[in-house]
């Protein structure tokens, strides 16, 4: 039920795709700002509270909701599954960044896709050239393809499905907005956010590695999660990208100083104090490297699928 659920979002998708500013996330925006805001004395202990009380807040009333259809019957399961998954799944959130930007490089007009990229990512790219611009455009679109896609289709597998989907997007958005704000940097309030979505990310971000190791460059990307996926601060995005990149067989993360620099919302780079002389295997990134993370993205969606489809059937004959 949860395949045939998450199809039919994927579909819905392709049509009318969620927009990014629609009312449920910006409800979760408030939510976590009136949490912060209310609980934020300064300790970490304040922020693990205000983490406990907006997960009960958005995971008990889906669970209770998903323990009501599940009395009502199957149709009804499949309603509330397929209305969770679509408000927790993305996998069309940002790819007209991505689109608009891969155009942009085709046709040799590096501004419009340094405005694109600053815009996507929130950072400086003035000073991008080509291959910057297509590693940062290919690291951000795997990380954001993982946490708004692979990571939900994990917990969505699990008892209690929808209720454990929202619970790994709100992690991610609490992770995030308790951490990366100018004011919040450093504080000791969003350490428990952060520290609770690593672990709850673990087991997905390498899966996903797995995932894109097999529908890519398998040996080139085994190589590169062991050897360098250490160079990444964030070590989920280090095994995301290091495995990624060597499915693409294309090096991300290089350590130039003017991509040291570069740190975008949504993952970070490379920590400019760890560089080695070493770089990892493959070829400088290029504006065609977009296109083949685009072809990496749909074979790791299509094997996430097939995946999904045998534990959906191993369940139903079990």
């Amino acid at each position: 039920m949860t395949f045939f659920a998450i199809l039919l979002v994927l579909l819905i998708e392709q049509v009318q795709p969620l927009r990014a500013d629609n009312p449920v996330h910006a409800a979760l925006r408030t939510l976590a700002g009136r949490m912060e805001a209310r609980f934020n004395a300064g300790l970490e202990q304040h922020g693990r509270v205000a983490w406990i009380v907006t997960m009960a807040i958005v995971m008990v009333p889906t669970a209770i909701v998903y323990w009501i259809c599940a009395h009502l019957g199957f149709l009804a399961v499949f309603i509330w599954t397929t209305l969770i998954a679509y408000l927790t799944l993305g996998f069309r959130h940002y790819s007209h960044y991505f689109s608009s930007i891969q155009i942009a490089l085709s046709s040799g007009d590096e501004e419009s896709a340094r405005s694109l990229l600053a815009e996507w990512t929130g950072e400086d790219t003035s000073t991008l050239d080509s291959s910057e611009l297509s590693r940062i455009a290919v690291e951000t679109a795997l990380v954001t393809s993982h946490r708004n896609v692979f990571g939900v289709f994990f917990w969505l597998l699990l008892p209690v499905g929808p209720a454990f989907a929202v619970m790994y997007r709100v992690a991610e958005y609490l992770a995030r907005a308790w951490n990366d704000p100018e004011h919040l940097k450093n504080e000791a309030f969003g350490r428990f956010a952060k520290r609770a979505f690593y672990w709850i990310d673990w087991i997905p971000a390498r899966l996903t590695a797995i995932a894109f190791a097999v529908v890519g460059n398998f040996e080139d990307a085994i190589y590169a999660w062991r050897n360098f996926a250490h160079r990444w601060p964030d070590e989920a995005v280090g095994v995301i990208l290091s495995a990624g990149g060597g499915a693409l067989g294309v090096r991300l993360g290089t350590p130039v100083v003017a991509a040291a620099n570069i740190l975008p919302a949504d993952a970070s780079m490379v920590d400019s104090a760890s560089v080695e002389t070493e770089g990892p295997p493959g070829d400088a990134p290029q504006p065609r490297t977009l296109q083949s993370a685009v072809g990496l993205v749909w074979r790791a969606l299509l094997l996430w699928m097939l995946m999904l489809l045998l534990v959906s059937i191993a369940l139903w004959v079990g």
